[in-house]
């Protein structure tokens, strides 16, 4: 069954970059997502459609949390908010409660919010797809390199591994 779910926490080349890399992934929409309140300016964010008979939610959240500094407060949280947007109540308790589970892993608290979905803006096209046309580009190497490696190390059954042979795995 595909379902979706939206994720924010850096840069979306980042984010869009993991989620491209993981089994089950069927589609991820880069762009910025709006929610309510006081976070309802837009921030840049992913939405992942999966298919949950091969990555479940559970995963996809704390792949999430460790591909992103989910414990970190910054002048840049804005832009770059860390959060989960829901989609339905369902997924919002489902999430909220894992997050309290998975509090347990991390030293320091975890600042990813649970919010809702309100809207979202898609990237122009010419920045989509970004690592994956650009490999080689510094920023990629710098920044999104780390993040896929970790999923090799710490992630492996839910890799695309013949997406990441250029990594030298």
């Amino acid at each position: 069954m595909i379902q979706k779910i939206a994720l924010g926490g850096g840069c979306h080349w980042c984010t869009e970059a993991v989620f491209q890399s993981l089994k089950g992934v069927r589609h991820v929409a880069q762009g910025w997502v709006q929610s309510t309140e006081e976070n309802d300016s837009f921030s840049e964010a992913v939405i992942v459609q999966f298919d949950a008979s091969v990555i479940p939610l559970k995963m996809l959240v704390e792949i999430h949390l460790r591909t992103h500094k989910s414990t970190v407060q910054h002048s840049m949280r804005k832009k770059y908010r860390s959060a989960i947007y829901y989609y339905d109540q369902a997924q919002q308790q489902f999430v909220s409660e894992l997050l309290a589970t998975l509090q347990t892993e991390f030293e320091e608290k975890i600042i990813t919010q649970v919010l809702p979905f309100i809207s979202f803006k898609a990237s122009r096209s010419a920045i989509t797809n970004y690592y994956y046309s650009n490999p080689q580009k510094p920023f990629c190497e710098q920044f999104i390199n780390p993040k896929l490696k970790l999923l090799l190390e710490e992630f492996l059954n839910y890799t695309a591994q013949e997406k990441l042979k250029h990594l030298g795995n």
